[in-house]
């Protein structure tokens, strides 16, 4: 190893790919050294963020619904029709977590003024100030994940994984949770 190189660990996916090298080594098995790392990092994160979530009275889907609705800026309110397309899930998905967050008082849904026959989720004070510590709080979490990169290396992982799945994203349609 030559001067100014840092020897690193091997991790559990360069493990796996050591084994399949030895049983199939005609096979490339490049992709899960990405696609794998990406599965295996979002798993071991996972318990975190809805640890995170949890301690705001929360869980990911519910996140996800305020926050939509908080960086849609002013008025931050959506139909339900354009929460469910930025979400990717079905409308019934939707309308079990409406219930949920309605229930709790961080959105309520109205009439719309333009269209009285449609219906509009509006966040409320509670609901925008609940995602907007819970966004803080899950960013403080997941950057101690980030800490042991530096910012150049976090910078180059990102526009990497972006210019990924900027094209993946145009080529497949989007998957939709059930």
């Amino acid at each position: 190893m030559g001067e100014g190189q840092a020897m690193t660990k091997m991790d559990h996916v360069e493990r796996v790919r050591a084994q399949w090298a030895r049983e199939l080594p005609d096979l490339d098995t490049t992709p899960t050294a990405i696609l794998g790392r990406a599965y295996r990092l979002a798993n071991l994160v996972r318990p975190s963020i809805e640890e995170t979530f949890a301690g705001f009275g929360l869980d990911r889907g519910e996140f996800d619904v305020i926050s939509t609705l908080r960086r849609s800026g002013p008025p931050y309110r959506l139909t339900p029709t354009a929460l469910y397309r930025f979400l990717m899930i079905t409308s019934g998905g939707l309308t079990h977590r409406l219930g949920r967050l309605e229930k709790a008082g961080l959105i309520r849904r109205e009439k719309s003024a333009e269209d009285g026959r449609s219906l509009l989720v509006v966040l409320t004070d509670l609901g925008f100030r609940r995602a907007e510590e819970a966004l803080r709080a899950d960013m403080a979490s997941e950057a101690q994940f980030l800490a042991s990169l530096d910012p150049a290396k976090r910078a180059a992982l990102a526009e990497l994984l972006k210019e990924l799945l900027a094209t993946l994203e145009t080529e497949a349609p989007p998957e939709r949770e059930e």
